[in-house]
């Protein structure tokens, strides 16, 4: 018994010897870099697009891998650290397809406790370990959180990739949908896209017609208004202002332009290596863009529901005058016309005539009016309204302020207007009024409200009846802005007299024809 005794305490005593033998710690082993997959020597990657997801991860024999460094070779010398295992990167083209070697570095946790402000191993600087920067200062201050790393992997993964550069696409954007016809004004946008980065589209093709003859405009360039240089040319082209702006004109015209007749756009989107987009078209193949050349300088704007007013306003033109308006007036259907950007296009249509007559219903375009009246007579243009305003509503938001933005006018005489104006209404010319005919209304009219024009305006016709008295007509001081609260259609109870009122409007205040 005494002996198996002994024998167990000598066998205790070499396994204590063994166990302290054991205890001496290894030294760190480094981790490994691995990338999301592998080429076989002499070969090599199909090309890419400069887009692209790479993919990696680590492996640490003894621990942990606590982030990554890794680098793009011959785009940028310096390391970049993260503890992600992918990240899509946009490489730069060139232009030319060329190759970029991806090199990712795997950092086990077994750092020294302290910050370093450089990390070199196995002959690689990767710059300092990573660090909050709680101050904004931009360097590590003591007590700011950092990344204690350990051994780098001695063997990085890399990877070559070739990038081969993708063609741009490019689409008129939904805006720009043109009309059947329309005069020789337009706006249009575009959205354009590239795989390798919208930045890597230098610059956009416009071309009319001839997609050889084509204009280059800036990247930057979103939409642009063209407007016809001088319609009545025999070769007539469109100047090119981008985005917008009067400001910003293309050196260059857009030639191939074909009054009366079909037109057809054309854009195009190149990157830096030269390739190119199609050439995509608006309108689309299948339809037709006429473009109308305006006759002369007198637009009238039909801003009617329907066609109640045209065959008074068709026999008006031809007899105004003895005729002098006969193929000199345009129409332009606000009802039934879309203009692509209208909020450009619509006042560069404008523009194009000096004269304007402007005849609606009770719900006329009252953003319009407010939009593009005070810039058309800034511009040398001469405006005439026939206008009625119903109640506002929520499809028909009327105030002061929204008349006044067009008008000069100081204040509504009534806060609603009279529902039904009986026919015979008497409307008289003031005394300072002068060679402005007497008329008389001729039909029940709806929605008649009077008016107190403001200082700047003077005031032309009064309405006499048994239901409503009050200004009704007045003209601006300048003379370039006409307002009658009757549609004039339904005012020509004395014969003639609306055809005369027309001629003293537009010859004698206005001076057409002068």
């Amino acid at each position: 018994m005494k002996n198996i005794y002994i024998a167990f305490l000598i066998a205790l005593l070499f396994v204590g010897c063994n166990e302290n033998v054991n205890d001496n710690p290894e030294s760190n082993k480094a981790p490994e870099t691995f990338l999301f997959l592998h080429v076989d020597e002499g070969l090599q990657l199909s090309q890419q697009k400069s887009r692209l997801s790479v993919h990696w991860w680590g492996d640490d024999p003894d621990g942990l891998v606590a982030g990554y460094f890794f680098k793009w070779e011959g785009i940028d010398d310096n390391w970049t650290f993260t503890t992600k295992n992918d990240s899509v990167f946009a490489l730069p083209i060139g232009t030319v397809d060329t190759t970029f070697n991806f090199v990712v570095v795997a950092m086990d946790s077994e750092g020294n406790g302290i910050y370093d402000s450089q990390i070199i191993q196995n002959n690689i600087n990767f710059g300092p370990e990573p660090f909050t920067d709680l101050n904004k200062d931009g360097i590590y201050n003591k007590g700011e959180p950092f990344i204690d790393l350990g051994l780098a992997d001695p063997t990085p993964a890399s990877q070559k990739f070739p990038i081969k550069n993708t063609a741009p696409t490019i689409e008129w954007d939904e805006v720009s949908v043109l009309p059947l016809q329309s005069f020789p004004v337009v706006t249009v946008g575009w959205n354009f896209d590239d795989l390798d980065g919208v930045e890597s589209i230098t610059k956009i093709n416009v071309a009319l017609n001839d997609t050889s003859k084509f204009v280059s405009l800036p990247r930057s360039t979103r939409y642009v208004t063209l407007i016809v240089d001088d319609f009545k040319s025999a070769n007539p082209s469109f100047r090119i202002f981008l985005n917008g702006s009067h400001n910003d004109e293309a050196d260059s015209k857009l030639e191939n332009l074909v009054l009366n007749g079909n037109n057809r756009l054309y854009v195009q989107a190149v990157d830096i290596s030269g390739s190119k987009s199609k050439f995509v078209s608006l309108p689309e193949k299948t339809k037709n863009w006429y473009v109308k050349k305006p006759k002369d300088s007198f637009l009238v704007v039909d801003d009617y529901a329907g066609n109640t007013p045209n065959s008074f306003y068709d026999n008006l033109f031809k007899t105004v005058k003895d005729g002098a308006l006969i193929d000199k007036v345009d129409f332009l259907d606000v009802e039934t016309t879309e203009m692509p950007y209208k909020n450009i296009t619509f006042i560069e249509t404008l523009k194009l005539f000096k004269y304007v007559y402007w005849y609606g219903d009770s719900e006329p375009s009252l953003d319009l009016l407010n939009l593009v009246t005070q810039k058309y007579v800034e511009n040398g243009g001469k405006i005439a309204f026939s206008l009625t305003f119903q109640d506002s509503s929520a499809n028909f938001p009327l105030d002061l302020s929204s008349l006044q933005n067009f008008l000069p006018i100081e204040k509504l005489d009534q806060k609603k207007p009279l529902n039904f104006l009986l026919p015979a209404a008497d409307v008289v010319a003031t005394d300072q009024a002068s060679g402005y005919p007497n008329i008389k209304t001729a039909a029940t009219i709806s929605f008649v409200r009077t008016y107190r024009p403001s200082s700047t305006a003077n005031t032309i016709y009064n309405l006499s009846s048994k239901q409503l008295n009050g200004t009704i007509s007045f003209i601006n001081n300048d003379k370039n802005i006409f307002f009658i609260g009757l549609p004039l259609n339904q005012c020509d109870g004395n014969t003639g007299s609306v055809k005369q009122l027309f001629e003293k409007v537009f010859f004698d205040e206005f001076g057409f024809g002068l």
